[in-house]
């Protein structure tokens, strides 16, 4: 298979499984025993999460300085965001286009009465400053947290963090950022950035599947959600996954080292396969083509043609992509990203996404093009005669 599915999850580096393994051969490794092998993984996972801090600018561990809760994956640290940062009654505002596992949670938040307030984005899928700056105050309520993701993970579209949490600050209000898509792609600092609050998950930096974390700003403070073990200050209970988090750990810093040569790379082999197939089909729609995007990410309106039948075909043939977000594929309904963004029924019917990594090549690229325009020509064919 060629894998171009990089936005669902990413192989993971060598170096980080050779790091992994390793780790695994210490033997027993519970960094909350109080005997010498306890001590030692402590002093291990401390050691890790200093490293991670460093890669991404910000000072982990000093007093009253951030802290970072290691979760089981992005979605549990979007979840934690959204239902345990600020005054639990006060509004949420969050973006339309935000991943599955941040809207769920503010819906399920909804039903049990919480305000929600949507934040519109504009035909190329950024979000709405002005109205932005509108919903943090309405109705003199204050909004109780903002959340809005760096990158989309169906379109790539970068949104304007920085500005958005100048504003949030400005209003008192605290920013939650989901960071899955952005590391490794696109230059990450948390201290120029300014949220309260990041999520991220190695498996999208080639790194282990399992774990993720929840970068909090210095004074932010977390409801938990679990309960029944003192870790990690009690916010996030349970048994840290030592070999996991040194993963972590080390995909993080390869993702940052490497960015800049990794950036260049997707980015040739993004516009390689959107230019040729652009040019070869004039009817294709690229979506979020004027804006800022990730260097790795395209979605496609392949028009005329059922996104679903259009991926079962490329599967067959020996391509790997998807029709929208992975945690959404099995039933394939319609994106509520391109839905947001305004477009019309049949780009959304036909849309693919296409995300390229690091570790892809040309010649992958080039088989790819000729493998997805000869199977767009067959089934866009088969749809002009059935119509």
């Amino acid at each position: 298979m060629i894998y171009l599915d990089n936005n669902a999850t990413t192989s993971i580096d060598p170096r980080v499984a050779e790091k992994i393994v390793s780790v695994y051969r210490l033997g027993p490794q519970n960094p909350s025993s109080q005997h010498r092998l306890g001590r030692d993984a402590r002093r291990r996972l401390d050691e890790a999460i200093e490293s991670i801090g460093g890669d991404l600018h910000s000072e982990i561990g000093i007093p009253g300085g951030p802290s970072l809760l290691l979760t089981s994956g992005g979605t549990e640290s979007n979840n934690l965001a959204v239902s345990g940062i600020g005054p639990p009654s006060a509004p949420l505002v969050l973006s339309r286009i935000e991943h599955a596992s941040v809207i769920e949670a503010a819906r399920t938040a909804a039903a049990e009465g919480r305000d929600v307030r949507w934040l519109p984005v504009d035909r190329n899928g950024v979000a709405d400053l002005d109205a932005l700056r509108e919903l943090l105050t309405r109705d003199n309520r204050s909004a109780g947290l903002v959340s809005l993701m760096s990158a989309n993970n169906e379109t790539g579209v970068l949104q304007p963090i920085a500005e958005a949490a100048q504003l949030c600050r400005s209003a008192g209000v605290p920013l939650h950022v989901d960071a899955t898509q952005s590391i490794g792609k696109v230059p990450v600092n948390l201290e120029r950035w300014g949220a309260s609050a990041v999520t991220f998950s190695p498996h999208k930096f080639h790194g282990p599947v399992g774990i993720g974390a929840l970068w909090l700003a210095p004074g932010i403070s977390l409801r938990p959600t679990l309960h029944g073990g003192e870790q990690q200050l009690a916010l996030r209970p349970g048994t840290e996954p030592l070999a996991l988090v040194i993963g972590m750990a080390e995909a993080l810093h390869h993702a940052v080292t490497e960015q800049p040569l990794a950036q260049h790379h997707m980015e040739i082999l993004r516009n390689r396969l959107e230019q040729a197939l652009l040019e070869r089909h004039p009817q294709i729609t690229l979506h979020g083509q004027t804006v800022p995007r990730l260097p790795s990410t395209s979605c496609l309106s392949l028009i005329g043609t059922d996104r679903q039948s259009m991926l079962m075909t490329l599967d067959m043939m020996g391509i790997a992509c998807s029709s929208g977000s992975a945690c959404s594929s099995g039933s394939s309904p319609p994106s509520h990203v391109l839905l947001a963004m305004g477009a019309p029924k049949n780009q959304i019917d036909s849309a693919l996404r296409f995300g390229v990594s690091k570790f892809s090549t040309t010649d992958e690229v080039d088989t790819a093009i000729d493998i997805i325009s000869n199977a767009y020509s067959k089934l866009h064919s088969i749809s002009a005669v059935e119509n």
